[in-house]
């Protein structure tokens, strides 16, 4: 299999089911069980979704689909893995069964569009610490929040939410742009100082893209009245990015007919769409009077499906690029 390209695909992972919570969570808290009020407080969340664990299945479904849609393509031979950050198979999981399939080149794209440290280069360092010496020799989408073909996907979507509305409340709506919120300690002492420089802080990179992205689906669409704002903050005593998506939908409600939330962020259903928006910012926009709508995920779309397939496309075409030329000696 020396000229097959391997594609990991990496995403964060989830509890396989209600008697797997306790280790998901211990888990993303760096191996620190949780508080049984903690423990209980995510047993009930999930309880509110109908437990319902989505997230590999739909990785899955995916990677499974960007195999087939780069091999339709005739352009080479792709096979894909997962790699997992909380839950099996796990990235150094999916990196060995590269190895022994006898992959020697192998893509790696972690299915969040936006880069930061704390996520994105997370999973890339988990991946190289595993290639190690043995391979494969990886390459990295590190993000893809701008590529124009994901850029297109996305504004369908908030059209197709737009459409859903009725005349007076399309008029009056407006468009919030979500993404998961980090720690604020990783913010600059001054975010708004460095925007746009050379050298920037991890969120200050992260708060940036999130932003363009709304730019770029606004400027698609028409949309004047558009915002971001951040959901999904851990519990935990820093403070967290802000706003939060729950105090622009009560600010938005003042002046709006309707709120349409696009969790840019996120491309598969999970707890932070299935409980925090559907739920969650669903009660916070009925008690502020206001119409919520929420874009569906992309999940296995084949629309989306073809959008990643491009962005790896592109990303191969690069790496070539960059590759010297012999000069034939």
């Amino acid at each position: 299999m020396s000229d097959t390209v391997g594609l990991l695909v990496m995403a964060y992972g989830t509890a396989s089911g209600p008697e797997d919570i306790e280790r998901y969570y211990t888990d993303i808290r760096g191996g620190r069980a949780p508080s049984p009020e903690l423990l209980a407080e995510l047993r009930t969340r999930y309880e509110a979704t109908g437990n319902r664990f989505p997230l590999l299945d739909i990785t899955r479904e995916e990677a499974g689909g960007l195999e087939r849609e780069l091999n339709a393509a005739g352009e080479g031979s792709f096979r894909a893995y997962l790699g997992m950050k909380h839950s099996p198979p796990s990235v150094a999981e999916g990196v060995a069964r590269m190895r022994a399939d006898g992959i020697e080149r192998a893509v790696g794209i972690v299915m969040a569009p936006h880069w930061s440290g704390m996520s994105v280069e997370d999973y890339i360092q988990r991946a190289e610490r595993a290639a190690g010496d043995g391979g494969p020799a990886f390459t990295f989408v590190r993000h893809w929040y701008d590529h124009p073909a994901f850029v297109e996907f996305l504004s369908g979507r908030v059209a197709d939410s737009l459409s859903t509305l009725e005349p007076e409340e399309r008029e009056g709506a407006a468009v919030i742009f979500s993404a998961h919120s980090l720690p604020q300690r990783d913010v600059g002492e001054d975010e708004t100082r460095c925007l746009r420089c050379d050298v920037c802080t991890t969120a200050c990179r992260y708060l940036e893209q999130l932003r363009d992205t709304a730019d770029l689906v606004a400027e698609r669409l028409g949309l004047t009245a558009y915002t971001t704002a951040w959901q999904s903050a851990g519990r935990t005593a820093d403070p967290w990015l802000g706003p939060p998506v729950e105090d622009v939908i009560r600010d938005l409600a003042r002046q709006h007919a309707a709120v349409i939330v696009c969790s840019a962020g996120f491309v598969a259903d999970h707890l932070e769409t299935l409980y925090d928006l559907d739920i969650e910012a669903q009660e916070v926009a009925r008690e502020a009077g206001v119409r919520l709508v929420r874009t569906e995920m992309p999940n296995a779309d084949p629309a989306f499906v073809r959008a990643l397939a491009a962005i790896v496309r592109d990303h191969l075409t690069e790496q070539r690029d960059r590759e010297p030329v012999s000069d034939g000696r």
